[in-house]
């Protein structure tokens, strides 16, 4: 048959139904144009640590994962619920203290003293954010960010937890096999998670909040109480990298409560795409190598993260993830007439 009797239409044509995330899959290609991308994704991040030319990157893959987690963090309250948190940092050194003290003061290893510091880390900053839930857009974000300077302030005047010198002689994971495919797995099961949870009759009523609050308090529900979980979620999840970091450094103290680990999951969200969850981490994946490529330049790597923000905002400013997205969206095949 020539090429006049065949045309090109999308490759997506007949897959997606009207309504979006609903597909009517009639081929295995078609499966595989919807799996190939989250393979990729799966299968990239698992095989990081193997093709890393040494010890000192793959420590770095591991510390992309922490910003990764709070980047994802940051994505969900921001995108799907319409709260800017700038308190990475808060649920970095609650979650990292908490972790220290289980294990230095009550014996308990790292595989017990992670999670149980990410949910009882995740409940105390939930009650800490509480009185600011009634807050929307930047007051929010500047209680948030508050919250972190006062903690390290406080522990510093008054010399607890360590002081200055922080927690010492924390137990490390059992390996660094250990340390990376924990943090590499609980990064794509909270990704995932998150994105299944968005769908839910849950996200749908946190989207609702973020577009209309009056409509869901009209409707009987409780704004705060739903924002209250949102919150719980994001604060387990930044717990959870806190608590990693201080097994990795075999340390915990105030220097967990930097603004570092506010401001770079921002930045990652910007370039990578807010609103898809995937965009943060792959941001981070971009954004972590090129800080530990310029630490030769010290405190001028902040112009370098200032010139590359600006640089996406200009010209992508729907982020690598969107774009990326759009672009695959948009192949096309020859179909015959």
């Amino acid at each position: 048959m020539d090429k006049g009797q065949r045309r090109k239409e999308r490759i997506d044509r007949g897959i997606k139904v009207r309504t979006e995330g609903i597909y009517a899959l009639s081929s295995l290609r078609e499966l595989s144009y919807l799996s190939v991308p989250r393979l990729v994704l799966i299968i990239g991040l698992l095989a990081l640590p193997l093709v890393m030319p040494s010890i000192y990157w793959q420590r770095v893959i591991t510390i992309t994962c922490i910003y990764a987690l709070l980047a994802l963090s940051f994505d969900f309250l921001a995108h799907f619920v319409g709260l800017v948190c700038l308190g990475g940092a808060f649920f970095v050194g609650t979650g990292g203290y908490l972790a220290a003290i289980a294990n230095t003061t009550f014996g308990l290893p790292p595989w017990m003293t992670v999670p149980l510091a990410a949910v009882v880390g995740g409940s105390l900053c939930t009650v800490l954010l509480l009185p600011c839930l009634p807050l929307r857009g930047v007051y929010f974000a500047i209680v948030s960010l508050m919250y972190p300077l006062l903690l390290a302030r406080v522990i510093e005047a008054l010399d607890i937890l360590g002081g200055t010198d922080g927690i010492m002689g924390i137990d490390s994971f059992a390996n660094r096999w250990a340390e990376q495919y924990f943090l590499i797995g609980a990064l794509l099961l909270l990704m995932f998670g998150v994105r299944r949870l968005v769908n839910t009759d849950l996200g749908l009523v946190l989207r609702g909040i973020k577009d209309n609050d009056q409509a869901i308090r009209a409707s009987g529900m409780s704004v705060t109480f739903y924002k209250s979980i949102a919150v719980f979620i994001a604060s387990v999840i930044g717990c959870l990298s806190g608590a990693s970091l201080v097994h990795i450094y075999m340390w915990s103290g105030i220097s967990q409560f930097a603004l570092d680990f506010s401001i770079l999951p921002i930045a990652a969200t910007v370039i990578g795409g807010g609103g898809t969850l995937v965009g943060p981490v792959l941001g981070c994946l971009l954004l972590v190598p090129i800080s530990e490529l310029l630490r030769d330049f010290g405190t001028l790597r902040i112009v370098f993260y200032a010139l590359i923000m600006v640089a996406f905002i200009i010209f992508r400013s729907e982020g690598i993830m969107v774009y990326g997205q759009r672009k695959y969206h948009q192949f096309e095949r020859w179909t015959e007439v």
